[in-house]
């Protein structure tokens, strides 16, 4: 059965090039344009994972949230024009599970959906491995194994490979990555992603023999099984 995803934002034509978007990507979609209406669907149950922004008519996204909060831990992902620490901070301490500001690339609109829905432990709560070729991460037990052989990754080197596998064949940009793995309000070079697949890669394609871990010039990383 497809996630059903409830979409809170009064912009229209970014709510419907949303809705297209996760559509194609096999998402069943509903859009509300004001926070009541929203709050309204929400409170309902019928929904995955909520797409909610801001700034909203008649009631705001952080009321809404607010009052959501009360009774449902549905994940849900704030929208959002403003791009202030405080801002942010408020979204996450209210009972966000994510925030992504405007304009987004829709790719990383689609990473943070995908990891706010694994959070709540997939289908039955079952642990189910992330892999690419002969690489093995199981994401519970903190463990990354090539043909059955175990890989020391330091916690940074982890969660940038679960951040890769999570999004197979998808190119993500070292601005996305660095929002993912590093957090928001870091505050440093996006080179700081290159040094760290460089260890990746040390520890994985190189010491392996395997070519895994791929750099789009002018974009940014892509993890694929080898052609």
């Amino acid at each position: 059965m497809a996630e059903r995803v409830l979409l809170v934002e009064d912009e229209e034509k970014l709510a419907r090039m949303v809705e297209m978007e996760l559509k194609y990507e096999g998402y069943e979609v509903e859009k509300a344009f004001d926070g009541r209406k929203g709050l309204e669907l929400a409170q309902s149950g019928a929904f995955d994972l909520i797409l909610l922004d801001i700034m909203l008519p008649q009631l705001s996204g952080m009321e809404v949230l607010r009052r959501l909060r009360r009774d449902s831990q549905v994940p849900v992902i704030m929208l959002t024009a403003r791009d202030s620490v405080v801002d942010k901070v408020a979204g996450l301490d209210s009972g966000a599970d994510d925030y992504i500001t405007k304009p987004f690339a829709i790719e990383e609109l689609l990473a943070r959906i995908r990891a706010a829905l694994r959070g709540k432990g997939g289908p039955g709560g079952q642990n189910i491995p992330l892999a690419v070729g002969p690489l093995v991460m199981d994401v519970d037990k903190h463990q990354v194994a090539v043909r059955g052989q175990s890989v020391e990754l330091t916690k940074k080197e982890f969660d940038l490979l679960r951040c890769l596998l999570e999004n197979k064949d998808r190119v993500l940009t070292r601005e996305a990555l660095l929002d993912a793995v590093w957090g928001f309000d870091f505050v440093g070079e996006t080179n700081s992603v290159d040094v760290y697949i460089r260890f990746l890669r040390s520890k994985l394609d190189d010491a392996f023999g395997l070519k895994l871990i791929h750099t789009v010039r002018g974009v940014g990383y892509v993890i694929k099984e080898e052609s």
